[in-house]
């Protein structure tokens, strides 16, 4: 009889933790509806082939003439060249940790904490970080090498963006490559090298293949979470208002979260931009949706070709 009573407990507690799973999950998904379903209300009367492929020559708070075109290559080059800068470090850093390093070693606690650390850091402390250290410091320093009469390198650019994002979104590619490493059967490794490999051909060959789809969903979380980031280009790199897209490293880009700011705060007319501003945010929900979904079909076929193979 106390038996039957337990085993009753127990069914009742998981039905109810359950439920309350399901619930939660659900709850978040209505929320979610809701959001994309008001900004969709709101923004989709401005989407047009128009205002995608436009640009701000006439006027950039006038809603039958602004284009968001300068704003999408932008938030596009600087999201893409930020994966090529955090993607290789943040995979070389987690190899070094988790196939190299001695877990109890000062500098391996060192790293580790410096990592824990720089992921609490609030954004724009990195945007500050970024003028400093990369604009003042290396842009200088590469202006005065050059002796130009003008700093071409010691301004706001979009490459001093593209890496200040880098450095805010490196401890997500490292925890991610960690984890996508450590759930690699320990018998791969042993195998490879009982074979006669070297721990790096076994780490090249072996462990990285089998690891990629979980470092490339480190580059998703690092591309959603950058995508939208304001307060570490709003120094280092986005202009107010610009004609032209950028032709090279060393310009100013504009960008669809900063314009977003901009059209919220310092339009002539809040409510007459008010489509402009919900229309930015569509595209730029869509450029990041665009982004991921690219990221998850490599990974998709990547796991698909290693399925394969074993």
């Amino acid at each position: 009889m106390t038996r039957r009573f337990a085993k009753t407990r127990t069914d009742v507690a998981a039905l109810f933790f359950t439920g309350l799973t399901g619930f939660s999950t659900l709850l978040i998904l209505a929320l979610l509806a809701v959001i994309l379903t008001y900004l969709a209300w709101l923004g989709g009367g401005q989407i047009s082939w128009r205002f995608i492929f436009g640009g701000t020559d006439a006027d950039m708070f006038d809603t039958e003439k602004a284009g968001v075109f300068p704003m999408l290559i932008g938030t596009a080059a600087r999201v893409f060249l930020m994966t090529l800068f955090v993607i290789p470090v943040g995979v070389i850093t987690a190899l070094y940790l988790t196939e190299y390093a001695n877990p109890t070693s000062l500098l391996t606690r060192v790293i580790r904490s410096a990592v824990n650390n720089l992921a609490g850091v609030p954004s724009i402390v990195f945007g500050l970080f970024g003028v400093g250290f990369f604009i003042s410091f290396i842009g200088g320093s590469l202006d005065s090498l050059t002796a130009s009469p003008e700093p071409r390198w010691g301004k706001p650019a979009l490459l001093w963006a593209s890496l200040t994002l880098a450095v805010m979104t490196l401890p997500v590619v490292i925890v991610a490559t960690e984890e996508a490493l450590k759930s690699i059967a320990p018998g791969l490794r042993e195998a490879s090298l009982a074979l006669g490999a070297t721990r790096l051909e076994t780490v090249l060959r072996i462990v990285l293949p089998n690891a990629l789809p979980g470092i490339l969903t480190g580059g998703i979380l690092a591309v959603s979470r950058a995508a939208g980031e304001v307060a570490p280009i709003l120094f280092t790199g986005a202009a107010y208002y610009l004609k032209d897209t950028p032709h090279s490293l060393t310009d100013q880009f504009m960008d669809l979260a900063y314009h977003v700011y901009v059209l919220s705060t310092q339009s002539p007319n809040v409510e007459q931009t008010r489509p402009i501003l919900f229309g930015t945010v569509v595209v730029l929900l869509c450029l990041t949706f665009l982004l991921n979904l690219v990221a998850v079909l490599i990974r998709a076929r990547i796991r698909r070709r290693l399925r394969s193979a074993h």
